[in-house]
């Protein structure tokens, strides 16, 4: 599937793809290394080095090569800041009741595109269908 770059703030969406595996990685063992984020975007070791080093560049990483790197405190909030927009977007399609796959495949080709107002709505209509979910089973068994 081709999926167009988008440029959010300075940061791309392929940049964010990689922001969110450091910080996954890093979360889950304490480190992120190339070839795990090679492994993880199904990307060359080569390509994952080269964006390290845009990333780092830009002051989301610090970085040093063959030492590994580590997000910087404006990489780790851009990181924070797209892993609530994945979870509020993975709720929201998970109270819908769709399929798990399904909710990972939608949440990566929404996430990027989403805006910030939308994003806040779906928060906002997820925690009241939350609180009401005699509503949420009113609107998904409504029949055309």
């Amino acid at each position: 599937m081709h999926r167009r770059k988008k440029t959010v703030g300075k940061v791309t969406e392929s940049a964010e793809d990689y922001l969110e595996r450091i910080h996954e990685l890093v979360e889950r063992q304490g480190f992120a290394s190339v070839s795990e984020i090679a492994e993880t975007l199904k990307l060359t070791r080569s390509t994952v080095s080269n964006m390290v080093r845009r990333l780092a560049a830009q002051g989301l990483l610090n970085y040093q090569r063959y030492r590994g790197f580590s997000l910087t405190a404006q990489g780790l909030a851009v990181a924070r800041a797209i892993q609530s927009r994945h979870e509020i977007l993975t709720d929201f399609l998970e109270l819908l009741g769709l399929e798990p796959e399904d909710v990972r495949e939608d949440v990566e080709g929404i996430e990027h595109h989403v805006s910030p107002a939308a994003l806040e709505a779906l928060a906002a209509l997820t925690r009241a269908l939350r609180k009401h979910p005699a509503t949420l089973k009113l609107v998904l068994n409504r029949k055309p």
